[in-house]
């Protein structure tokens, strides 16, 4: 291909320009050979004419067509050069947002000075096993390669991140360390993976600062390794350092901060541990205030030294080691803050004693403070002959000042690093290791001192490595691919390596003059002009004598020789360093001791460069390790850096280059010229120019042939061998076989031949689409003739047609005229005829009416004549009968008041016969005698008490005599007349008494007056309550009739908000069980290690008798308590022993927790009860005056429990006396049959048994009234406030109202009245007056009783009505507040008010209803329990009793009886013996195979192991219960165990799991689960136990099986998911216009053992769905389950979606929406659409409808946003910024159609996440499931050898 085919009319080029360094144009004519000029047009349509060296005949370079900008693969590009690669990143970074790109083996990360979402744990789990090219590039990306290698090839791996100051390094090496740590989590609890991260925050605190291009620049390099044990989980870490820029410490430029720990400190300040460090604000302290502003915007240094300290903790470094460490960073704080005061002499100084800074120094160091003060100032001369103590200049004393506090910087420095090493150190064996190099970029300032000199050194070392390595793995593949290997000639910069590290070279050269006792910077810099001005890589400015040039490899650095010696000499006085020393702080003297490990860097790498100092001193050295003081900091950096080096070669080498896109921050802003410095001087650029050298552009044989099959004639594509067809195709378009080259399985390409390839196949789609436009064309214009024609001759049709219907219509108009006017003329005659005969009949109808009316008048007047006369007759007919009636009745009456006066004078002389009295008084004579003894009782005591009185009235007498006597003495003594006196008093004390009654009479007129306002003012109130409750009536009706439908869209969001809270609560739940299991597994695996431990020699072994059964249970009967768990680990910890249980941690940790949890619990109480005693105290003192007043209410129950009790002794007597009786009639009976004896003993026996039982029947009414009593006593103290012990009881109000003591005194005298009835007949003749008296008594009593109740209970009504009151005053008063808000209120705010204020009352009614139906199941749950208690007791007691009866007729039988035993049915039990319980589990659970029980009933297990549980019921055997279900858990958990990755096994135990607990359920006795049972399986409810617990247990159970069967089905179906859903082609012909340039592409296309199609899938789907269905699952489960795979399928393909850019295209979407289709098909077809699992899909659904729609203007904008309702903001224009086109005819998205879809999608509340969480697992459910067999009806097979369970 010519020069000129290439540079021809249209072909765009790019040209330099001065400010964007390239910018496009396009050629207006083409170029011919010799042309001196090229005519261009720029972007911004003007003309230029570009010159051409003609001697070089340079032209300008190509751009590449649109299709390859944008690739994710640099060397991808068909034209490899520098501006191709800067448009290529600026168009990613700006119009993408991408900021990661590949180059080849490096990865260029530009760092966007923004945070963004693709670092989270899900983006890590999406690039964890993907291949590198798989997806987009990411540090993640580059992580995982590492990764696999080192698994892989069993070799150590390196990743080298550089870049400029500011260009992310640090970030991207962090997210580096956390993939790893993510990934290659420790084996072990201790957590090695939170220690490598817990370092960054440490490094990142004492050795990064502030500086102008970043605000958290590393001032140091580190390597970190990062061991893996052969399993490749992370063991260990170790960290080295290099180059600490120790100069920060004492000086910062303008901008800049010291490094962060200072700040961090001085922000900590107030914080009281610190107190003793004595330090204020940063800006007081010279070394934290030189740069100016001490704070960084959004950085707050307090929240980063918490966690600092946090990450010191978590490292292992203690708490007093952290003290100590802050109080040497404070030391230094105050060191550089010493005032130094200049001597007059000038040659002098002196430090103040009193300076505060000195002494705060001193006191945290621990060192004297009179030899600091000396030694700063003065310095020691040591010569053969004497000492000499020589004073210091003002300038000297700062240098040495400034020097000491460097040193100490950078020893603590060391001695941290070091700490860190330690513990991530580790004793395991380290199989292999990653290292992650962050190291300083090549770094060119106007002003380059010695630390910018040993960057560049280090980044030259880098380079060379990075070239071999590059030059080797192009080898690697050109021999691989077997391509004749011709020489790359690359740039070596070995020479520029030898000026600087060679023997006499740069840095030889300055040792050599740090050596010499006056060397200078100018000397050194003399020495290079002499020694190297004739190397090609060293130069010497023109202007300057004291500066070098050298020209790197990126470019050339002018180097300042000013402060070279003195910085690679790094000294320190020797006499500061020994105060030091003798520190009293221990740490403070170990970092400055000589006693460390005195080796070079080499075998200390952790302390890189400032862990050997040079210590300035005139005494000649005593010892050989001085020498090590001697190696200055040039020495030890290249001994480290080749150390380095040495480990990078024996590693395989990553790269990540970091690019710094502006010196602003600014936020995704481009700077090209920077951009270009920095690939320059980074070797992407190099990597370019490698590439390109050889054969840059690569394709797959069968992505060429698919790509370029176009360009294939068609009788070549008979050949079904595609690399020949390749070959033949490539022969014939290139004529150049150097273009090109065939490998195995590639095809390598020049720079630019993929580019003409691609010219070609647009030529040849432009050639067929003019084909096809001209065919189209020519078809459009024949259709349009023809429709032309079509439409001539149909409107000449329908014109002719028209006239013949005008015609017709003509004739038909006619033919209607005619029949119009016959019609209406026959009308009209028909009207007249009709008027006249309508008349006549008018007149014959008033006529007839005339006549009838008169004779219904006549008919009605008779008829009321009628009427009349019969009412008449009717009331003379009845008064005369009345009359006789009456005469009757007083006859009547006469006549029978003279029979009864007759009767009632016989009636009295019988009661007056003897005959009446005796049956009267029988039996009264004891009666009488008792009256008497009374009687006498009373006689005597009255006899007492009346000469106690007359003893008290002479008493009384003597002692008013001698009072009276006492008067008249005392009133002789006065001397006066007492009279007046006293009438005075009586007169004061009258007019008192008058005056107090008219201010009484004054209160009383008031308060009544008040009282009527009062009333009249409550009357007013309830008017207006009464008007505010109608307007309130009215407004909520309007407030109904409005929002009725507002109410219904409220509850409908409410709903749907409670759904979803319920789903998140279970999903939480289901988390916490799934942790559990989690835990308990890793419970499992420490005890199987303890039991190996235990069980090798010399250790003790666990006892023989322990289960292990009990060891797995985690179910005990009732519930499981912390406490256990705690007791357990503390048994664990003592037969362990405490060194071994110290290193479990987790223990510790439970126990620690456990007992701070009891601590508290314990101190709540001791509150609680604290209160509670002095809540009961407060009452005593209330209640005391009341109780020495009221009546004992214990007394009361005492004396109601003793009459009961006494009664029912009585009645128990009384019934032993009635079977006595029974007894003695039944022998008189049988005597009476024998000898015939008199019949009336008998007769007599009967009489007394009659009245025995009338008083038994009277003794049971007592008891039960007083039983009621009680009762009702109980209850009212029950219901009262105060429920104490010793507060009074009320007697309760029943409906008498009665009086406790009132109404028992009355029951007994009513009773003594129906006794003694009989002997108030002696009091007198007829007995009337006693039986009146004691009847009036009785009556006045319960009067009295009656009386004192109302009055009570009268006042209790006041008082109620009083709180009444005051509650309405209040509510009222609420309510008037309300209202005169309301009405400041607007309308809509009215209603809504009214609203709230509705709902928060219909609220609370809710809420106490609630409450109160809560309360009353809980009653009936307690009642039914005790029901069922007694009910099983009464059972037993009728078996008792029935058993006993059998047993006395047995013993009655006087012959003998064979007894034959009859057949029962099987009741659905299965009995088993105890010690055949390990064999049942055995057989049923842990070695069961499901193929077993093929044929068989789903589920048989679980039925057997129910009917074994309810025999264990019936038995009323809880310990069988609790064993029997303990073991068949911890069975089925170590079948799961065992068989973890079996999906029947799995599915099989999770259907039984489920029938079982469907079984407690159908089976448990709750109504709630027995609507479906029939009446036998009633029959086979649980009798004696509630086993609600073990249901929890085994839902729990059921879970986490659940869990593992998804997890299970996930790991067969992931791997399938991206190359079924993205890569196969589903629609033939679909990768043939799919986008190039995706060469390093693993699985994309590729017919090999990973490459799956969608069949695949569903072929998975189809066994996954039959093995559920024959194992009996439920079908909701099912339903579930396929939905939870479903939402897999699409989290993993959309996530792969996203992170591709190879599959966002036209093509994709098509096969997505096709593939979806498929798998809603065959969802319909297994009856599993309403499962949700489409729903699911939902956002891959939307995002192949969103690759398929026009995305151009603003409504395709609006289209987008309404479609894509499930995707997210950044996921919509993630895949628009991913969308590729086809090929160039398609156009890109632009930018601002982007930017559109953000702003019209600004308002959604969208979360930050990227990428869908892949592990998000669905909260289950189980719905209750009831089986329709019986227990009866299952057979158990013989294969499960279960014949030791017996048939019940």
């Amino acid at each position: 291909m010519s020069v000129s085919e290439l540079y021809s009319q249209c072909t765009r080029v790019w040209i330099p320009d001065p400010d964007e360094v390239w910018c496009s144009a396009e050629l207006t004519k083409d170029y011919k050979e010799g042309d001196k000029t090229l005519r261009l047009k720029l972007e911004d349509e003007t003309i230029q004419e570009y010159p051409i060296d003609v001697q070089s005949n340079q032209l300008p370079f190509l751009r590449n067509p649109d299709i390859l900008v944008g690739e994710n693969d640099l060397t991808a590009l068909s034209y490899l050069h520098e501006p191709a690669v800067l448009h290529n990143l600026k168009v990613r970074f700006l119009e993408s947002n991408h900021i990661y790109t590949y180059c080849g083996i490096v990865l260029v990360a530009i760092n966007p000075y923004e945070q963004l979402p693709i670092y989270g744990q899900d983006v890590i789990y999406a690039y964890s096993g993907q291949n590198m090219g798989d997806m987009d590039p990411h540090i993640f990306a580059v992580a995982e390669e590492a990764y696999k290698q080192m698994a892989r090839d069993e070799k150590n791996q390196s990743i080298i991140v550089s870049g400029e100051s500011g260009a992310g390094k640090t970030v991207s090496a962090k997210y580096a360390m956390r993939y790893f740590a993510t990934v290659g989590g420790s084996a072990s609890e201790t957590n090695i993976e939170e220690k490598v991260l817990a370092s960054s925050p440490i490094m990142e605190a004492i050795g990064n600062a502030k500086t102008t291009r970043n605000d958290n620049s590393s001032r140091f390099g580190k390597y970190i390794q990062i061991g893996f044990d052969k399993r490749y989980h992370i063991i260990g870490a170790n960290m080295r350092t290099y180059l600490l820029e120790k100069s920060r410490v004492v000086f910062q430029a303008d901008d800049e901060r010291n490094y962060h720990i200072f700040y961090q400190l001085c922000a900590a300040a107030n914080l009281p541990e610190f107190k003793e460090l004595a330090l204020t604000s940063a800006e007081d302290f010279f070394y934290t205030s030189q740069g100016g502003d001490t704070s960084i915007e959004g950085v707050d240094d307090a929240e980063d030294f918490e966690k600092t300290r946090q990450a010191f903790t978590l490292l292992g470094v203690r708490e007093s080691h952290q003290i100590s460490i802050f109080k040497i960073i404070a030391s230094i704080l105050h060191l550089g803050s010493v005032e130094i005061q200049a001597e007059r002499d000038g040659d002098s100084c002196s430090i103040s004693p009193q300076d505060e800074h000195l002494n705060h120094f001193c006191r945290l160091l621990g060192v004297e403070h009179s030899q600091m003060e000396h030694w700063l100032c003065h310095r020691k001369l040591v010569t053969t002959s004497e000492t000499y103590i020589k004073t210091m200049s003002l300038q000297q004393v700062l240098n040495a000042r400034n020097a000491l506090a460097k040193h100490i910087y950078a020893q603590l420095f060391s001695w941290i690093v070091e700490h860190i090493n330690k513990a991530l150190h580790t004793s395991l064996k380290q199989h292999s290791f990653i290292g992650v190099l962050d190291i300083y970029g090549f770094e060119t300032f106007e002003v380059n001192s010695f630390e910018q000199f040993c960057i560049n050194y280090a980044n030259e070392k880098l380079q060379q490595q990075f070239n071999w390595h590059v030059f080797k793995l192009e080898q690697e593949e050109y021999m691989k691919e077997q391509i004749p290997w011709t020489l790359i000639d690359f740039h070596d910069n070995q020479p520029c390596i030898d000026l600087i590290e060679a023997k006499l070279g740069i840095l030889d050269l300055l040792d050599e003059e740090c050596k010499v006792p006056k060397g200078t910077d100018q000397n050194w810099a003399q020495k290079l002009y002499d020694r190297h001005s004739s190397s090609q890589h060293f130069q010497k400015p023109r202007m300057s004598n004291t500066a070098f040039i050298v020209v790197h490899f990126a470019d050339k650095v002018e180097y300042l020789s000013d402060g070279f010696l003195e910085k690679n000499r790094d000294t320190v006085y020797e006499e500061q360093i020994n105060i030091l020393k003798a520190s009293k702080f221990p740490l403070v003297a170990d970092l400055f001791h000589d006693d460390k490990d005195p080796v070079p860097a080499a075998t200390t790498p952790g302390k890189g460069s400032s862990s050997k100092i040079n210590i300035r001193s005139a005494r000649p050295p005593m010892k050989a390790s001085n020498k090590e003081h001697k190696k200055t900091v040039g020495h030890q950096f290249r001994t480290s850096l080749h150390l380095l080096m040495e480990t990078l070669n024996a590693t395989t080498p990553h790269y990540v280059r970091c690019i710094k896109p502006n010196d602003e921050k600014l936020p995704f802003h481009f700077d090209p010229k920077r951009a270009v410095q920095q690939l320059r001087a980074c070797g992407v650029l190099e990597t370019i120019r490698i590439s390109a050298a050889g054969y840059p552009s690569r394709w797959a044989y069968h992505d060429f042939f698919n790509r370029y099959r176009v360009l294939i004639k068609k009788k070549e594509l008979a050949n079904s061998d595609k690399k020949a067809i390749c070959k033949s195709v490539l022969e014939k378009l290139i004529k150049d076989p150097d273009k090109f080259q065939f490998g195995r399985t590639k095809i390598f390409f020049r720079a630019g031949q993929v580019a003409y390839l691609e010219k070609l196949r647009a030529d040849k789609f432009r050639a067929a689409t003019i084909m096809i436009q001209k065919t189209v064309r020519g078809w459009l214009q024949r259709v349009k003739y023809h429709r032309l024609k079509r439409a001539t001759l149909t409107l000449q049709r329908y014109w002719r047609g028209y006239l013949a219907r005008r015609l017709a219509e003509h004739l038909r108009r006619t033919r209607a005229a005619t029949t119009i006017q016959k019609q209406y003329r026959m009308w009209r005659a028909r009207q007249a005829y009709r008027r006249v005969r309508g008349a006549a009949m008018v007149i014959q109808a008033f006529t007839r009416g005339m006549f009838v009316r008169k004779m219904y008048r006549q008919v009605l007047t008779e008829h009321k004549a009628t009427v009349i006369q019969k009412h008449v007759r009717g009331w003379l007919a009845r008064r005369r009968f009345q009359q006789l009636r009456a005469a009757a009745i007083v006859i009547q009456c006469a006549f029978r008041r003279l029979k009864a006066r007759q009767e009632l004078k016989a009636l009295r002389i019988e009661a007056r016969s003897a005959e009446h009295l005796k049956r009267l008084n029988v039996g009264m004579e004891n009666k009488v005698v008792q009256l008497q003894r009374k009687i006498d009782d009373q006689s005597k005591e009255f006899k007492t008490l009346s000469e106690q009185f007359s003893t008290a009235t002479s008493a009384y007498t003597m002692e008013v005599e001698r009072l009276q006597k006492e008067l008249a003495r005392h009133q002789q003594s006065q001397g006066g007349d007492p009279g007046p006196r006293l009438q005075e008093e009586v007169e004061t004390l009258r007019s008192e008494l008058q005056r107090a009654r008219s201010e009484r009479e004054a209160l009383e007129d008031a308060h009544g007056r008040e009282r009527d306002e009062l009333r009249k003012r409550v009357a007013d109130l309830e008017q207006e309550n009464a008007l505010l409750k109608d307007e309130k009536e009215q407004l909520n009706n309007q407030i109904l009739c409005r929002s009725k439908e507002e109410f219904a869209q409220d509850s409908v969001k409410e709903n749907l908000m409670m759904k979803k809270e319920l789903e998140e609560e279970r999903s939480r739940y289901q988390n916490l069980v799934k942790e559990y299991s989690r835990l308990e597994q890793r419970f499992d695996n420490l005890r199987d290690e303890l039991t190996i431990i235990k069980q090798t020699p010399g250790h003790r072994r666990n006892p023989s008798n322990q289960s292990s059964l009990e060891s797995d249970s985690n179910y005990p009967s009732v519930s499981t308590s912390e406490i256990g768990d705690a007791e357990d680990a503390l048994q664990q910890v003592e037969e362990i022993g405490l060194e071994k249980a110290a290193m479990d941690m987790t223990v510790f940790l439970k126990l620690q927790k456990r007992v701070r949890e009891l601590e508290q619990e314990r101190k709540k109480l001791q509150v609680q009860l604290e209160k509670r005693e002095q809540q009961d105290s407060k009452k005593v003192q209330v209640e005391q005056p009341q109780n020495d007043v009221d009546s004992d209410p214990d007394a009361d129950l005492a004396y109601n429990s003793l009459k009961r009790q006494e009664l029912e002794s009585e009645n128990k007597k009384l019934k032993n006396d009635l079977n006595e009786l029974r007894k003695a009639v039944a022998d008189q009976a049988t005597q009476n049959n024998s000898s015939h004896g008199s019949p009336d003993s008998y007769s007599l026996l009967l009489d007394q048994l009659k009245l025995a039982n009338e008083e038994l029947e009277v003794r049971k009414e007592e008891v039960l009234i007083l039983r009621t009593q009680i009762v009702s006593a109980d209850q009212r103290r029950g219901r009262s406030t105060e429920p104490n012990i010793n507060a009074r009881t009320s007697w309760p109000n029943s409906e008498k109202h009665v009086d406790q003591e009132d109404a028992i005194e009355a029951y007994h005298g009513v009773c003594q009245t129906n006794s003694k009835t009989e002997d108030w007949g002696y009091l007198n003749e007829d007995g009337e007056l006693g039986l009146a008296y004691q009847g009036l008594k009785q009556v006045a009593r319960l009067l009295e009783a009656q009386l004192q109740a109302q009055s009570r209970e009268h006042e209790e009504e006041v008082e109620t009505l009083k709180a009444q009151l005051e509650a309405l005053k209040e509510e009222m008063d609420k309510q008037q507040q309300t209202f005169c808000q309301t009405l400041l209120l607007s309308p809509e705010a009215q209603v809504e008010f009214g609203v709230q204020q509705e709902i928060s009352r219909l609220t609370n009614e809710n809420l106490d209803l609630k409450e109160l139906v809560e309360k009353l199941e809980k009653n009936e749950r307690k009642l039914k329990k005790q029901l069922k208690i007694y009910m099983k007791k009464v059972q037993d007691l009728e078996a008792a009793q029935a058993l006993a009866q059998s047993d006395r007729k047995r013993h009655e039988l006087t012959r003998q009886v064979t007894v034959q035993r009859k057949e029962k049915d099987f009741q659905g039990m299965l009995e088993y013996h105890k010690e055949d319980e390990a064999l049942l589990i055995r057989n049923l659970v842990t070695e069961l195979r499901p193929q077993a029980l093929a044929g068989t009933v789903p589920c048989l297990p679980a039925y057997i192991l129910y009917m074994c549980i309810r025999h264990a019921d019936y038995a009323n055997d809880d310990v069988k219960v609790h064993s029997l279900l303990t073991s068949t858990i911890n069975g089925i958990k170590k079948v799961l165990k065992k068989h973890n990755d079996d999906f029947e096994m799995t599915s099989f135990w999770l259907s039984n799991t489920c029938r079982l607990l469907h079984c407690l359920k159908q089976y448990s006795g709750d109504e709630g689960f027995m609507t479906q049972n029939t009446a036998k399986q009633n029959e086979h409810c649980l009798k004696n136990f509630d086993l609600t617990e073990y249901r929890q247990v085994l839902s729990d159970l059921s879970i986490q099986i659940y869990q593992q069967l998804i997890k299970i089905a996930e790991g067969v179906l992931q791997p399938m998911i991206v190359s079924a859903m993205l890569e196969n082609e589903s629609i033939q012909g679909l990768s043939g216009v799919k986008p190039t340039g995706y060469r390093k592409r693993s699985s994309s296309m590729v017919d090999g053992e990973n490459s799956y199609c969608l069949e695949a899938i569903i072929r998975q789907m189809n066994s996954f769905h039959t093995v559920l269905c024959d194992q009996g699952l439920d079908p909701e489960i099912i339903m579930q389950v396929f939905k939870q795979l479903f939402y897999m399928i699409n989290a993993v393909t959309l996530n792969n979606l996203l992170l591709r850019k190879d599959v966002c295209s036209w093509s994709t979407g098509m096969q997505l929406r096709y593939n979806i289709s498929q798998l809603e098909e065959w969802l319909r077809g297994r009856n599993l659409h309403q499962s949700g699992a489409v729903q699911t899909m939902e956002p891959l659904i939307q995002a192949a409808q969103l690759l398929q729609l026009k995305k151009k203007t603003q409504e395709d904008a609006e289209a987008i946003c309404s479609l894509c309702t499930s995707l997210s903001t950044q996921q919509i224009v993630k895949i628009l910024n991913l969308y590729t086109p086809l090929n160039e005819f398609e156009e890109r998205v632009t930018v601002a159609f982007i930017r559109t879809i953000q702003a019209q999608l600004q308002e959604r509340n969208d979360p930050q996440q990227l990428l869908l969480d892949s592990k998000h697992m669905f909260p289950v459910l189980f719905p209750f499931n009831p089986s329709s067999l019986t227990m009866d009806s299952i057979h158990i097979p013989a294969c499960l050898n279960l014949e030791f369970l017996n048939e019940v």
